[in-house]
């Protein structure tokens, strides 16, 4: 049954694939065809000046600020509604809500992500260091209310184990167990206790006032349209950082899996500080919490397993964390784990829902810092998750209305003194498999969250820390996983790779708030460095075609002679404008420097020459009046002049510069040529600069190309930009670029066009054939009548 079965799935499986071979062999022939056919161009060569001419470019005014801000309050009918259902999206996809197809998909999704929630929200609790039963309340009130204002169909918002460690090191921070110690009265050893109530009370009140915080940063953020603030997170940082975050989040639940007492460390290597204390104290260990917590993570373990194996057979994950959580309390409840074995337990959790209160902001001056990192990681990690599943599923998420849901989520929760949320990778996965496709499934997971607040949640008073501390932990094997980036990183790209490891090792050392504002600093940096190392080209042409690529790589690109195209695959801006300089210099092959050093030396020269032959003439001219004042007071003076006239050798008024008759001076000293002054002139009597890669330039970047510009007119080359991007063009007059030696006619709009003016005005047609990708477009002979075509015109066929 089993082969009979396998060869029907093998020959559906040829038969589909057939008609896609056959489609791909048709789609290459088609391909080959347009491939192998000819176009022809005919058009005039164009400059920047000519093109904004031809395409009649238009100076269109800019809209004042008072304008905008008219425009952008100005209120109708059409537009209030379109701000409406942005801001409630709800309003938009809920009438539209296709109940036949989706609802029970929903519904089921819905169960099993609040299964899943009810263990781990109770688990995130103990990281921030508050009660269980507030991770509980974080389930129900800020998912809710992301439920109506959020725009991803498939994360699943709550307790989250990177936010719930950030916040755990901050209720330790200003509620430590140093300031709510007591002595007992009774006790004459001077035994020590932590007013455990008082302790929890203080932490409590500084989550909710961090996490009121967080949601105004969010909502003001979202507001303003501070969503592209994510664009600084990239993948390769996010990844490293979440795996540093998961080796805090290990290290803090040790002492739960040890049964040992050892308080959380802050700051700078505050986890290498806790590690150790964690096995200085290892001697304490609690037996039974430690068996408790190796039979707990074992058996989770092995289901977690066994889920990911029969994945596409199981209709849904099975909840292993619910059943060892409820395992866990029958057991606890029954052996009297506590009484015996000393394993500590989680303790009373009240039934029903909690009046709203206030935060308290007596303490919101200590805690701005904190929240901001808060919105900002929380932020992130939902934004890329939600974009994955969008990329998946064909819809759209709107980076700025999830601030503003996630900060609406936050601040309503803290009134309620839930702590900061945000998506958890584990639950949104089990929401998408599970037949979830909006976020009604979120909602029904609040309806049972809900029954366990109302209900069922006091019966977990017995249940193990321990227990709890092995589902974070197991929980943590696919931030864990992403080690395997290394690899990944490694085989694509070394600079994501370097950002990964660093981003990871500034987690680990300087905490989650300080190692996320050193990392984000470290990637752009890495930006900068790799602008400042680009790939700088020698572009060629390639036979027949207007295409023009690096000689280096590809062997048919060939040099036009007299002509030097210059490439940098970066943009030119202040951090590279001296080094595209320098690249220029080297690789156009002109030393530049050198032969401007050698002219101004000969000009120098030329001056002191001309100095002293106008000395020289001087004295000639006052020699030659003085003969002439004797021969006028001379009895035979007439006769003498006479004859001195007459004779063109006796007396030679030309000026005599020393110098051969070829020499003699016509031009001002530094109008001089190269090679009226004795030196070589350059082989490159062009130079094209494609500025295609460029999306920006500054002032730097105008002072040094002005600077190429004058260099290289001073020895004889001609310099050109091609490429350039409208833009640029307009930040070129803004920056006064051109003037009376930069005009626009040397700017280009390819660098085939540039090409073709260097060869045309270099290159006369009487004199030789121009040569035209690889072709003669003029007749070589001049016997034979050149075609008719304007001047300047291009007729190119490829």
């Amino acid at each position: 049954m089993q082969e009979n079965s396998d060869e029907e799935r093998k020959r559906l499986t040829s038969n589909q694939e057939s008609p896609m071979i056959t489609n791909l062999e048709d789609e290459g022939a088609s391909n080959l065809r347009m491939r192998k056919s000819n176009y022809h161009v005919d058009r005039q060569v164009m400059d920047e000046a000519h093109l904004e001419v031809v395409a009649q470019r238009s100076e269109r005014a800019a809209v004042s600020i008072k304008d905008k801000l008219k425009e952008n309050l100005r209120c109708s009918g059409p537009k209030a509604k379109s701000f409406l259902f942005k801001l409630i999206p709800i309003l938009r996809w809920l009438p539209k809500y296709p109940f036949r197809e989706w609802l029970i998909g929903d519904i089921c999704s819905g169960f099993s992500v609040g299964i899943v929630q009810l263990p781990q929200s109770m688990a995130y609790a103990l990281l921030a260091a508050v009660p269980p039963v507030f991770g509980l309340y974080t389930s129900f009130f800020p998912v809710l209310i992301y439920f109506i204002f959020g725009t991803s169909r498939h994360v699943s918002v709550g307790s989250f184990a990177v936010l719930s460690v950030m916040l755990g090191t901050i209720t330790e921070r200003l509620a430590p167990d140093d300031d709510f110690l007591i002595s007992s009265v009774n006790d004459t050893n001077g035994t020590v206790t932590i007013d455990a109530e008082a302790r929890d009370l203080m932490r409590v009140k500084v989550a909710a006032m961090v996490t009121f915080l967080c949601g105004i940063f969010q909502i003001l953020l979202g507001m303003i349209q501070f969503g592209f603030v994510v664009t600084y997170l990239s993948d390769p940082l996010v990844r490293g950082y979440t795996t540093g975050a998961a080796v805090h989040v290990l290290v803090s639940q040790l002492k739960y899996v040890f049964g040992i007492n050892v308080p959380r460390k802050n700051g700078p290597l505050a986890l290498i500080y806790t590690f150790i204390d964690v096995i200085k104290a290892l001697h304490l260990t609690s037996i039974g919490t430690l068996v408790v917590s190796i039979i707990a993570m074992s058996t989770m373990f092995a289901v977690k397993i066994i889920n990911d194996y029969f994945k596409s057979k199981l209709p849904v994950p099975i909840p292993i964390e619910l059943i060892e959580v409820v395992i866990a309390t029958v057991i606890s409840s029954n052996v009297n784990l506590v009484g015996k074995y000393g394993v500590e337990v989680v303790g009373q959790i009240p039934k029903g829902l909690r009046a709203p209160v206030v935060p308290d902001f007596s303490i919101a001056s200590s805690l701005l810092g904190d929240a901001f990192a808060l919105a900002i990681v929380g932020y992130g990690i939902t934004i890329s998750l939600g974009k994955i599943f969008a990329l998946k599923h064909g819809y759209q998420v709107d980076s700025n209305q999830e601030l503003i849901a996630l900060g609406l989520s936050n601040f309503v929760g803290a009134f309620f003194r839930c702590f900061a949320v945000s998506c958890s990778m584990s639950r949104s996965l089990v929401q998408e498999t599970t037949g979830g496709n909006t976020q009604l499934a979120a909602a029904v997971s609040c309806i049972v969250i809900l029954v366990i607040i109302l209900e069922v949640g006091a019966l977990f008073s017995q249940l193990p820390k321990a227990v709890l501390a092995s589902i974070v932990i197991i929980n943590l094997k696919g931030m864990f996983g992403q080690v395997t980036d290394i690899c990944h990183f490694w085989r694509t790209n070394k600079i994501d790779l370097l950002v990964w490891i660093v981003t990871l090792i500034l987690t680990v050392l300087l905490g989650m708030d300080l190692g996320l504002v050193a990392s984000i600093a470290f990637a752009l940096l890495m930006v900068i460095f790799q602008t400042q190392l680009p790939k700088y080209s020698i572009l060629g042409q390639v036979p027949k075609t207007d295409i023009y690529r690096d000689v280096k790589q590809f062997d048919e690109a060939k040099e036009i002679p007299g002509i030097k195209i210059f490439q940098s695959s970066a943009t030119v801006y202040f951090a590279n404008a001296e080094l595209y300089e320098e690249a220029l210099k080297q690789m156009a092959g002109i030393n530049v420097t050198g032969l401007i050093s050698k002219k101004k030396k000969r000009i120098t020269k030329l001056k002191q020459k001309l100095k002293k032959q106008e000395k020289r003439e001087k004295k000639k001219a006052k020699k030659e009046q003085k003969k002439l004042k004797d021969l006028e007071s001379g009895t035979d003076g007439l006769a003498t002049i006479s004859e001195s006239i007459g004779n063109d050798d006796f007396v030679n008024l030309e000026m005599d510069s020393g110098l051969d008759p070829s020499s003699k001076v016509s031009k001002k000293p530094e109008e001089q040529s190269l090679e009226s002054l004795g030196l070589q002139k350059p082989d490159v009597h062009s130079l094209i600069l494609d500025f295609s890669p460029v999306n920006f330039v500054d002032s730097v970047c105008i002072k040094i190309l002005r600077n190429i510009f004058r260099d290289y007119r001073d020895v004889e080359v001609d310099v050109y930009l091609s490429g350039c991007h409208w833009a640029i063009v307009q930040q070129f007059e803004q920056g006064e670029f051109f003037g009376k030696n930069i005009s626009k006619s040397q700017l280009f709009t390819t660098v085939h066009d540039a090409v073709m003016y260097c060869i045309m005005k270099n290159n006369p047609a009487t004199d030789q054939a121009l040569y035209m990708n690889g072709t003669p477009a003029l007749p070589s002979s001049e016997d034979q009548e050149p075609e008719s075509t304007p001047t300047g015109a291009v007729n190119t066929k490829f």
